[in-house]
């Protein structure tokens, strides 16, 4: 659980790097400072969302970094929180417990713990839970404004 967190944090603090000179430009067209306050992010179980196959938390949701998102997905054994799918956005996947079926274009493969799926833009793919126990995975994703 402890490397878990850890690989969070990275991911989380890697994405203050996506800004120059620690400002962005937020939604309002305003600048923002970052500190170790706001860039930090404890995931609050009351302020998941629930999905018809787990839940969700945004870490980081289409508002807070000009559409530059992560997201914690949980899976149930045997269930996916949607069917293959295609959009005009590339998009990661990265397995932090469990074991996930990732599909990408008419091929599959199953795989476990600490692997990345990158899927590019406009190519179908899907993830689901290959596995007995919890399916936990980030998804990082850049929306188009």
């Amino acid at each position: 659980m402890k490397q878990t967190k850890v690989i969070i944090l990275m991911l989380l603090a890697s994405s203050c790097f996506f800004t120059l000179s620690g400002e962005i430009r937020i939604k309002d067209n305003s600048k923002k400072k970052w500190t170790i306050a706001n860039c930090v992010n404890h995931i609050s179980m009351d302020k998941t969302i629930p999905t018809n196959a787990g839940y969700q938390y945004w870490f980081a949701d289409k508002d807070f970094l000009n559409g530059e998102t992560i997201k914690l997905s949980v899976v149930a054994p045997g269930k996916a929180t949607h069917k293959p799918h295609s959009h005009s956005e590339d998009e990661f996947f990265f397995v932090l417990e469990g074991t996930a079926k990732f599909y990408l274009d008419g091929d599959s493969i199953v795989s476990g713990q600490y692997t990345s799926f990158y899927c590019p833009a406009n190519v179908e793919h899907g993830i689901a839970n290959a596995g007995e126990g919890e399916l936990k995975y980030l998804v990082i994703k850049k929306y188009k404004k």
